[in-house]
């Protein structure tokens, strides 16, 4: 038989099984659990507009979304104000685009005291293409291809979804019908790319590679390979002569650079200067409609 002290060992035993069983229970969170916590909205910030807009039309209501790039600056060189770096130490995502668009990104990251923010680079895993004067591993416009644009689309969808598992259904919801107004779009500049009777265009800029590649055109000269740095005399004569040779009606500068190289060209030329946008102009900004409005500019400098 067992003694009263015996007894009173197994009861001790039992009881801190109990307890030690109830605590673990208590400390693992389960999705339910999580999504009754979170009460307000993802916040989510955004390196520049389009990505911004693309966490918008996943997230719907239940994202904060804050762009970091403000219009006409340049990603590139663009520096973080410190409202911008208290933003990070709170947010639950950080949407970068990667391929050296972000110099700043990693020194950013390092200054920041967050565990929990979820770092997304939207390129990740795409083919690059490799252009003169673009550092950190090659052209960082990848979003200018429209299904590149559907594909940054699911990676912030998953993101979202992992981050904030109580609402998947709604990011997944929104991601999916987004991905189809995407590809409605690719369609309709397809189309209407088709009709160009040129193919073969100048730009300031070499941003436009992969929307050249998607839809058949093929970029003949660039003005300024390096934002900001000149073409020199002899450069310039030579993208005057391809745009003769080309029947070029049209130089395309970006608002985000001087167009001084490009009107220089313009006048030797005989030609025009029309302006494609690659950023668009936050807070009101929409990806479709200024790649419509980037596809009327093309019209007007490549079509009949």
């Amino acid at each position: 038989m067992m003694g009263k002290r015996g007894i009173t060992y197994w009861l001790i035993v039992g009881l801190l099984i109990s307890l030690g069983v109830t605590l673990a229970a208590c400390g693992r969170q389960t999705p339910e659990a999580t999504t009754q916590e979170r009460q307000g909205p993802l916040v989510v910030a955004a390196s520049i507009a389009p990505l911004g807009d693309f966490a918008r039309h996943v997230g719907g209501d239940e994202v904060e979304v804050h762009v970091l790039v403000p219009p006409a600056a340049s990603p590139h060189t663009y520096e973080l104000t410190p409202a911008q770096i208290k933003l990070l130490h709170r947010a639950d995502v950080l949407i970068l685009n990667g391929v050296g668009l972000e110099f700043w990104a990693q020194k950013v990251l390092d200054t920041v005291d967050n565990p929990h923010l979820h770092v997304v680079i939207a390129s990740e895993g795409l083919e690059i293409l490799q252009t003169r004067g673009e550092e950190g591993g090659g052209n960082p416009h990848l979003w200018l291809d429209v299904i590149n644009a559907t594909l940054y689309v699911a990676k912030i969808r998953d993101a979202f979804a992992a981050v904030d598992p109580g609402r998947k259904d709604v990011y997944m919801k929104n991601g999916a019908r987004y991905i189809e107004e995407l590809k409605a779009l690719d369609r309709e500049i397809m189309l209407t790319v088709a009709q160009f009777p040129n193919k073969k265009f100048i730009a300031l800029h070499p941003a436009w590679v992969y929307f050249a590649r998607r839809y058949g055109l093929e970029q003949a000269a660039v003005v300024e390979h390096t934002p900001g740095k000149e073409p020199s005399p002899a450069e310039i004569a030579h993208i005057v002569e391809v745009a003769r040779e080309i029947g070029a009606k049209a130089i395309f500068a970006e608002p985000q650079f001087s167009p001084k190289a490009a009107q220089v060209i313009a006048e030797e030329s005989g030609i025009h200067v029309l302006f494609l946008n690659p950023l668009g102009d936050p807070p009101d900004y929409d990806y479709i409609q200024t790649m419509r409005h980037n596809l009327q500019e093309l019209q007007k400098g490549m079509g009949e």
